[in-house]
């Protein structure tokens, strides 16, 4: 490997999410060393709040920012916006879909994640996923949309209209219920006098026994019990098999009308992860590292974030999570500059600080240091607050961010409902009739999600 010091080194990113973050982060301020970042975006988001700007509680300027701006005190970070199309792990080659070509010394994969449908028939075409900025303003003028056209024709509301289906469990579909049923409960019921915006119901659907599996019984029944209340009908232990252009079949036989199903059912690594044949792919087709996160036989590739399965404790990868992605990005900055340093690289340690999730206004959850000791409810809530404040990029985004929430706790009322795409708030509400009829016809697929790395 060139030394940092002397010949310089070129280090090749892709991915502007929390792992490419945390690595070029880490790299920029060291002399002798060359980043090249690539990202199909010119901004970094930041994907736990993507939920927020979906129920209109954010604008999409506070959760991202520009990763130009992010480096612009470093000469030494070339950003560039561009598509990966092709990697070539035995060159340390990136080939982006315009034909540019980018060549490292050290390669780094951070490309993050996208939707995993698990083969769920119309999935793909019909479900609103929630891991992008893109996906977020989707999901937003769709909700907003299916109000308007009820509250234009009223009989629609029969026809499944403000019924919302979450497919998954998980935080993101947890966190979605919530802020979705305080959305209706104290916003949507102001501003559509003239439509009866009790009739809205919010279904959650997941395979597992209880919701946000990883953590403990007491959790679980707190977040059942928060939700419950707020309206919000759970279907566990029980899998989607079919959603349409108009409905939702569950495996039971349960069919639920609805015209916005959010999914936040997993993710697996991006398509130009899983389809480079010389990369060795695991679960969920991300890439299997070492413990120094290095790629086995592929010198100077590293792979970080949701791209890879990191090795945890007992054997078992790291979950995907913002903090994991954060850390292995500069862990790996670390081993890549150790060589030119004359040390060994490292195996990879996550310093686990707990997991968390909010529920709604003033209730969340959260499991918190090396003996999980819990909080819930205002406590959590602000712990929450707390921590995904300091996490975020900008301080004008955090001032920003805050006063929203300020004003949504204090005000009850909401803020940027913009519906900005109407091609998502348009629907042809004959093409779904009430067993199903025209749910095997083709549809356009929606715009594929790609995150740079899931929260």
């Amino acid at each position: 490997m060139p030394d940092a010091r002397d010949a310089g080194l070129h280090v090749v990113v892709v991915g502007g999410g929390f792992a490419g973050i945390g690595c070029v982060r880490r790299l920029a301020r060291e002399e002798g060393v060359r980043v090249t970042l690539i990202d199909r975006n010119n901004y970094h988001q930041f994907q736990p709040l993507l939920y927020q700007v979906a129920t209109s509680q954010l604008a999409s300027s506070h959760i991202a920012f520009s990763l130009r701006k992010l480096f612009r005190r470093h000469p030494n970070v070339d950003v560039k916006m561009a598509e990966v199309a092709e990697i070539d792990p035995a060159t340390r080659t990136v080939v982006t879909t315009d034909g540019q070509r980018h060549t490292g010394d050290v390669l780094v994969l951070a490309a993050g994640s996208q939707p995993n449908f698990f083969h769920t028939a119309g999935a793909d075409r019909h479900a609103f996923p929630l891991y992008s900025l893109e996906d977020a303003v989707r999901l937003r003028s769709r909700i907003i949309g299916v109000f308007e056209a009820a509250d234009r024709v009223p009989e629609l509301v029969d026809r499944g209209a403000l019924n919302f289906v979450v497919v998954g469990g998980g935080p993101t579909g947890v966190e979605m219920a919530g802020a979705l049923a305080d959305l209706i409960e104290e916003t949507m019921t102001v501003e559509y006098r003239d439509l009866d915006v009790a009739a809205a119901r919010i279904h959650v659907v997941d395979l597992g026994d209880a919701l946000l599996g990883p953590f403990s019984a007491t959790a679980h029944d707190y977040v059942a019990k928060v939700l419950t209340r707020k309206g919000v009908e759970l279907h566990l232990d029980v899998a989607v098999t079919e959603i349409g252009p108009g409905h939702v079949t569950l495996g039971d036989g349960t069919t639920i009308k609805t015209r916005c199903v959010i999914w936040g059912g997993g993710i697996m690594a991006p398509s130009v992860v899983t389809t480079a044949d010389a990369l060795p792919h695991g679960h969920g087709g991300r890439i299997e590292v070492l413990p120094d996160l290095t790629v086995d036989g592929a010198r100077n590739v590293y792979a970080v974030g949701d791209a890879a399965n990191i090795p945890g404790p007992a054997g078992r990868a790291l979950p995907q999570l913002g903090s994991v992605a954060l850390q292995s990005g500069a862990w790996a900055a670390d081993n890549i500059l150790a060589g030119p340093a004359g040390r060994p690289r490292q195996p990879f340690r996550y310093h686990d600080k707990g997991i968390m999730a909010m529920i709604g206004r003033g209730a969340a959850i959260a499991e918190v240091g090396a003996r999980r000791r819990e909080l819930r409810g205002l406590p959590a809530f602000c712990a929450w607050l707390g921590v995904h404040a300091v996490l975020m990029t900008g301080v004008r985004n955090r001032v920003e961010t805050f006063l929203d929430w300020g004003w949504d706790y204090f005000t009850r009322s909401r803020g940027p409902q913009v519906l900005d795409r109407a091609e998502v708030a348009r629907i042809d509400w004959s093409d779904d009739g009430p067993d199903g009829a025209g749910a095997g016809e083709a549809s356009p697929p929606l715009t594929p999600s790609a995150a740079p790395d899931a929260a």
